[in-house]
């Protein structure tokens, strides 16, 4: 009782730039409706930012981060923006690790160059991923299903005029830009995904396993990696990169018939680097749920035509929309289906759209900034609550 007064009254007398913001009823940190969670407007280094959640699982295995100010360890800096989409599947167990961990190795790694660059980027994806592998090994005596569960892993970070973007999966960061000429704003894709369904990564997998026919399969009319998952790279999945963890106990339906020689999927992220340029709009990021209802270009003209407030929620509502009208309903009834049965219709939704104000970025990252920490929200249930098998 007496150390939470003590951190309570911490909290209320720490030096304003060493305030964090963090998810809850509070306003300032976003708002629950239903399942749908919302953080209508912020500031971050470079601009404003909109962030909006919706949940289709029973547990929400989408996460989402904007953690803003220092991007190391000590107040020298660098400053600048961190965005991170995590779209979890197989339970929620690694996206919330990489929320929890990634943005803190990124830090450790920045402060130790006392530069952001690709291979910051590169590490602390390492870094998150050994660690994650770690956790595995110690549950898998007690818990050895966690060895299927996985995550996708889209960050984007905005450092000294450059726009990172670093990704795993299928999630996406689309880049809205002002075309001069004509004065319409074009959407131009920033992250390359690694899902079965493109042929290029399809060929990727095939040359990487040529003594595998079946390295990629057409089940159900989808492209599956070893016919049970649709994407080629990730954090976590380890019974499809370490052989010790694909045996008994591991469900049967996860399980390979032959030993893994060589992990399957790739924890490795494909990095771009952007010189940010003044006719750069903003970012919007997401996890593939949006984009399974939404195309690139019709998603940047909503962010458009639309005030920047709310413009996240925005967006999720015409993915529900459109999920609505797929299924011939209404999407006041849509709204009234439950988390579980939810995620027949649609899939947990991630969005943050990031504004660039080329004033803001194109100052020195040393210049100091309050930091901003906030994380996506959605139905909280006790940490130790398993997703229905």
């Amino acid at each position: 009782m007496l150390s939470g007064l003590m951190n309570f009254l911490r909290a209320c007398f720490q030096p304003r730039a060493n305030r964090h913001v963090h998810t809850g009823s509070d306003a300032a940190s976003g708002r629950q409706d239903g399942l749908l969670w919302y953080k209508d407007t912020g500031q971050h280094f470079n601009g404003e930012f909109s962030m909006a959640v919706v949940q289709a699982n029973n547990l929400l295995e989408d996460q989402s981060q904007v953690e803003s100010g220092c991007l190391g360890l000590h107040d020298s800096g660098p400053y600048g923006t961190f965005v991170g989409i995590y779209d979890g599947h197989g339970g929620p167990e690694t996206s919330r690790f990489i929320n929890e961990h990634l943005f803190q190795h990124l830090k450790r790694f920045t402060s130790e160059q006392q530069s952001m660059s690709v291979e910051v980027i590169r590490k602390a994806f390492q870094a998150t991923e050994e660690g994650f592998l770690s956790v595995v090994t110690r549950q898998w005596p007690i818990k050895p299903q966690i060895a299927s569960v996985g995550s996708c892993c889209l960050v984007g970070v905005i450092c000294s005029g450059m726009l990172y973007i670093a990704n795993l999966g299928d999630s996406r960061a689309v880049l809205g830009r002002l075309v001069k000429a004509t004065g319409e704003i074009l959407a131009i894709q920033l992250s390359a995904e690694h899902n079965a369904s493109i042929e290029s990564v399809r060929q990727e997998m095939q040359s990487l396993h040529p003594d595998d026919s079946q390295i990629v399969v057409l089940k159900h009319n989808v492209w599956r990696v070893k016919g049970l998952i649709q994407i080629s790279r990730s954090i976590g999945d380890v019974y499809l990169k370490k052989a010790e963890f694909n045996r008994e106990p591991l469900y049967a339906k996860f399980r390979l018939r032959e030993p893994i020689r060589r992990p399957i999927l790739s924890s490795d992220p494909a990095i771009l680097v952007h010189p940010v340029q003044p006719q750069d709009q903003f970012v919007i990021f997401a996890s593939d749920g949006l984009w399974e209802h939404l195309s690139n270009q019709e998603a940047v003209d909503i962010v458009q035509n639309h005030p920047r407030n709310g413009i996240a929620k925005r967006l999720v509502k015409t993915a529900l929309q459109e999920a609505a009208k797929k299924r011939e309903m209404r999407y006041s009834d849509l709204k009234k289906i439950d988390r579980g049965v939810r995620r027949h219709f649609h899939d947990d939704i991630s969005v943050v759209v990031i504004f660039l104000d080329s004033d803001l970025v194109s100052r020195a990252s040393s210049v100091k900034a309050p930091n901003l920490s906030v994380k996506g929200g959605g139905i909280s249930l006790p940490r130790n609550t398993l997703a229905p098998t």
